[in-house]
């Protein structure tokens, strides 16, 4: 029973992270969390005896008016330092002469193949699919998050956000170990820490990493183009779409990013025409995970295996 006692206890946490305004049919203001007007536990103010923001939608006999809060959908990421790289993301997404904010490491073929033998081969195993899917979110969510790393001279913010979230992780873990035991803490919370960053990972690199995405230098970039053809459609099945906040509509996302995860599906709707922009489904998708070299002179994302053919095809002009 402690395993389903502990998970208990974190879903009662998410489900505490979005709060929504409502107004009851009497005509009272009530605030509830999303979780809570989904499962319909509130359905009034209280007068008689469903979350992202859901403003006008009905629940009962409460009509959701407005969103009052939406904190960070990922408890391990400090907020401060997330939205601080999340806006250099979408300042420099698709920039070559800007890489590195919050983004996948992403080489050309040229600038490949001017590395060295053993950079080339830390470059193939960065690119594997167990490092970039398994070990690396893991990594990342549990141990590079805890320091603002690339803004250590950010400012007193990023440090406060991050040791923030430490000691509140900290505390929570403290609580969860003392009242659950070390072992049921770890064989709950390790493989949904471990599942939750692989996810987040995959759909991020999808949104980016797909065959015909934009990348260009500074002469030629250009933000509407870096985020209309730069940033992927995941078009996903309904229930993936509902699970995911329609972050796969991530083009739409990059190109006015203060259109909140719950229109994007109308943009599309009242734009039909942008449903087919770097439009890729569940299936497609899986072929994105061989991609990892960008070719500037094809302009599209190619696989290691192309890259050296066509080298060896450059080779063979070369010698006749």
């Amino acid at each position: 029973m402690a395993p389903l006692h502990f998970a208990g206890c974190w879903r009662f946490s998410a489900s505490a992270s979005a709060a929504s305004e409502c107004v009851c049919d009497c005509g009272t203001i009530k605030k509830a969390n999303g979780f809570a007007l989904r499962a319909g536990a509130v359905k009034s103010c209280g007068c008689s005896k469903r979350a992202a923001d859901m403003v006008g939608q009905r629940f009962g006999m409460l009509t959701v008016t407005a969103r009052v809060r939406h904190n960070n959908a990922a408890p391990l990421t400090p907020y401060d330092y997330w939205r601080r790289n999340h806006a250099l993301h979408h300042a420099s997404s698709g920039n070559l002469d800007h890489r590195g904010f919050g983004d996948i490491d992403t080489l050309s073929v040229r600038e490949f193949l001017a590395r060295p033998r053993w950079r080339q081969i830390l470059y193939r195993l960065y690119r594997h699919p167990i490092v970039m899917f398994g070990v690396g979110p893991t990594y990342l969510f549990i141990l590079r998050h805890r320091l603002p790393i690339g803004m250590m001279r950010g400012g007193w913010k990023p440090w406060l956000s991050t040791m923030g979230t430490n000691t509140a992780i900290a505390i929570l873990v403290a609580a969860m170990i003392r009242l659950l035991g070390y072992a049921p803490f770890l064989l709950v919370h390790l493989p949904i820490t471990v599942l939750a960053a692989s996810i987040g990972v995959w759909l991020f690199y999808v949104q980016h990493q797909f065959e015909d995405t934009s990348w260009s230098h500074d002469e030629a970039w250009s933000f509407h183009e870096a985020a209309l053809h730069g940033s992927s459609h995941y078009h996903l099945p309904g229930v993936l779409r509902w699970f995911t906040a329609n972050i796969g509509v991530h083009h739409i996302h990059h190109l006015c990013s203060r259109i909140p995860c719950y229109r994007l599906p109308d943009v599309l709707r009242d734009h039909p025409e942008l449903a087919a922009v770097g439009r890729i489904t569940l299936l497609q998708s899986l072929r994105c995970v061989r991609l990892a070299l960008w070719d500037e002179k094809r302009r599209r994302l190619i696989s290691f295996r192309e890259a050296d053919i066509g080298r060896s095809v450059e080779k063979g002009e070369h010698r006749g």
